[in-house]
């Protein structure tokens, strides 16, 4: 296994909630990260359905991944996800890319697939670099 990558995995296991909802850090790349989560019934809905804060919470990870895991400084300062398919499959990937890097703001573009290639969310977020 990557050295660094296992480094990056040890750092964001203090990032409680997603861990312990399953979610794991797959790659990392400069200003990148995909993550996945295996789905469980904890996951659902009363529908049935996957709950949306499974996708949002995935998409934040990965985005916190990507932005910080270089240098700890990125806040997500606003969010905007649309649930554009429904899960199909068994587990979900997000990847996050960053689109723009600021002196103060940076725009990330992270898209949310099920593991049968459909996609599930769109996700814009703005992150706010910490003095």
């Amino acid at each position: 296994m990557d050295e660094k990558l296992e480094k990056v995995r040890q750092i964001f296991s203090d990032d409680k909630f997603a861990t312990e909802n399953g979610m794991v850090i797959d790659e990392i790349g400069d200003h990148y990260a995909k993550c996945s989560v295996v789905l469980a019934e904890r996951h659902k809905n009363a529908m049935g359905g996957i709950m949306g804060g499974v996708h949002c919470t995935l998409a934040d990870f990965a985005f916190a991944v990507a932005s910080n895991w270089q240098e700890m400084k990125t806040v997500a300062l606003s969010t905007d996800i649309s649930f554009i398919g429904a899960v199909k499959g068994s587990k979900l990937t997000a990847e996050a890319v960053m689109v723009k890097d600021g002196k103060n703001i940076c725009c990330y573009h992270v898209t949310v697939k099920d593991d049968l290639g459909n996609t599930v969310a769109d996700v814009k977020t703005l992150g706010f670099h910490k003095a």
